[in-house]
């Protein structure tokens, strides 16, 4: 007799802090699974009631409460399938991090996670305990044992093996894991290597959607007894998961499953960043953005960004020329705006620039220009801006990148004013690769193509560019991504082949703008190491790296 599941994967959006409304979306979607999709067991992504991460909602003891009667109330009305819902359980003294296993009206079973990272962007040490006695969680569908394990449980060999040994044949796992570039084949490669090694079957399901700096992909994949993994699902998109197992052969057979018909390392940074700003204004209550548009690549990517994830028609540009403003850019930013079909609005920052000069003239009497009057153009921009934006409502976005952030090529309380920053993860190199990708896909080009050629210039005085004050970009980018994101040390970097004189003026930069980084805007991280929660030095520091 063949025994055999219907597993349904929820692969969804579960927001941070809305218990009420996660359980009963829970609810309907248990539901749903039992009743559209015929599923046996029904699995959400870890701490699905909570949402991922809650961070110190989790020391609020009302808050743990409300989970847990959530929880109660979810095992009271499941029926007909099984249920595999994660939530922060709170046990006198402890919190851990749990799943539950819900059918017939009662929780069967509850596993709590043993291995709590707390690296990166993880602090679940600070807010979890490990399950001190290490329990194996393996209970009974159909006369199929399935196993149960949570994130980062898999990523060590004891608990799976330990679970393989009390019989699974069958692992759920589900996870709450932020994108970054190049983890999929990571990741895939480990689940190969764990179902090799233990011969248990494995469905592995990631939460979805952007939470303030993170932005979860999904992406969720399932893998045969002999570590056959099969293509992920469609990363950053909502949707039921559903699969056929057979015990017998330890295969899966897809049933309702979309996979992503371009997974290259631009396509998936493109598609985070747009949910990661869209789901950071939806589940803030904005429905339009603002941004000051230059001509330049970097606001020229964020207006496009920015069109894909709200639509055009909630989307301004504000162009803010100066005296030192090039015609040419006045004109690349209309072209750009045209060809989005956004709304491009212009206000001179000469009058205010010229009233600030007037007041400060005696104070800066008998002194040379230098960037103070450079800065304060910049921040006649940011206030005229952060003005727009509190007259007519709407986020305003910042469109600084992490070349930028890195050595304080910014304006604090300027062109680095707003609520969101979405290429703050991104390169300058990065930043022009990702708007070349963007015109190669959905139809005519929405960059122009002399915003990406030309030399890159803050426009705050005759004559700029960048290169004035910055080693070319490749180089630049090159120094920084040893130094921040591979950790690597002055010496490292200079036996690399980098001019030394350049390395030690690029990393003590990084170093005395630790203080304007603190003060930046969130934005979505997408690589290993990004500016914020990942990366935290600090600000008083006399250690030279």
């Amino acid at each position: 007799m063949s025994r055999s599941l219907r597993i349904a994967l929820a692969q969804f959006d579960f927001p941070v802090g809305a218990v009420a409304q996660n359980l009963e979306r829970i609810k309907a979607m248990i539901a749903e699974a039992r009743d559209e999709y015929g599923a046996d067991i029904v699995l959400f992504p870890e701490l699905a009631i909570s949402g991922y991460p809650p961070e110190d909602l989790l020391l609020r003891p009302r808050f743990l409460s409300d989970c847990e009667n959530a929880l109660h109330e979810l095992a009271a009305t499941t029926h007909g399938i099984v249920a595999v819902v994660g939530w922060p359980e709170s046990a006198g003294s402890v919190v851990y991090n749990s799943a539950s296993v819900l059918r017939d009206g009662y929780l069967q079973t509850t596993y709590r996670k043993r291995e709590l990272p707390n690296y990166a962007v993880f602090d679940e040490r600070r807010y979890f305990d490990a399950d001190p006695d290490g329990g194996d969680c393996v209970f009974e569908v159909n006369g199929v044992q399935v196993g149960l394990l949570i994130c980062e449980d898999l990523w060590f060999a004891e608990p799976l093996a330990g679970t393989a040994k009390a019989g699974a044949e069958l692992l759920l796992v589900p996870n709450a894991s932020p994108f970054e570039r190049d983890k999929h084949a990571e990741r895939d490669a480990l689940i190969a290597q764990r179902v090799k090694e233990s011969g248990v079957a494995l469905a592995y399901l990631n939460v979805v959607g952007g939470q303030d700096a993170l932005v979860f992909d999904g992406a969720s994949v399932v893998s045969d007894g002999d570590g056959v993994v099969h293509p992920a699902a469609a990363a950053f998109t909502d949707q039921w998961l559903v699969v056929d197992f057979d015990a017998g052969s330890r295969r899966f057979n897809a049933v309702r499953w979309m996979d992503d018909g371009d997974e290259s390392r631009d396509a998936l940074a493109w598609r985070a960043i747009v949910r990661g700003l869209r789901d950071y204004c939806a589940k803030n209550g904005f429905q339009k953005v603002w941004l000051g548009l230059s001509g330049g690549i970097d606001s020229a990517l964020v207006l496009a960004l920015a069109a894909d994830a709200m639509g055009a028609d909630n989307v301004t540009a504000v162009r803010l020329p100066s005296r030192y403003t090039a015609g040419l850019s006045n004109d690349l930013a209309a072209e750009q705006c045209r060809a989005l079909g956004v709304r491009l609005e212009t206000v001179s920052i000469e009058a205010p620039f010229k009233g600030f000069m007037e007041a400060l003239a005696p104070l800066f009497a008998g002194r040379d220009a230098d960037t103070t009057e450079e800065n304060l153009q910049s921040r006649s921009r940011g206030v005229i801006l952060m003005a727009l934006s509190n007259k007519f409502g709407g986020l305003l976005l910042t469109t600084g990148n992490k070349s930028e952030y890195a050595v304080g090529y910014a304006t604090i309380y300027g062109d680095m004013c707003g609520g969101y920053a979405p290429i703050k993860d991104l390169y300058k190199t990065e930043v022009f690769a990702l708007a070349r990708w963007r015109n190669t896909v959905g139809g005519a080009p929405v960059i122009p193509d002399a915003v990406i050629t030309r030399p890159p210039s803050a426009e705050l005085r005759e004559n700029q560019t960048d290169q004035d004050s910055l080693p070319p970009y490749d180089v630049l980018d090159a120094i920084l991504y040893r130094y921040v994101d591979l950790e690597q040390s002055r010496d490292e970097i200079v036996a690399a082949g980098f001019e030394a004189g350049v390395v030690d003026r690029m990393l003590r930069l990084v170093r005395i703008n630790e203080w304007k980084r603190h003060q930046a805007a969130p934005g979505p991280k997408i690589s290993k190491r990004a500016f914020g929660r990942e990366r935290r030095y600090p600000i008083t520091n006399k250690y030279a790296l």
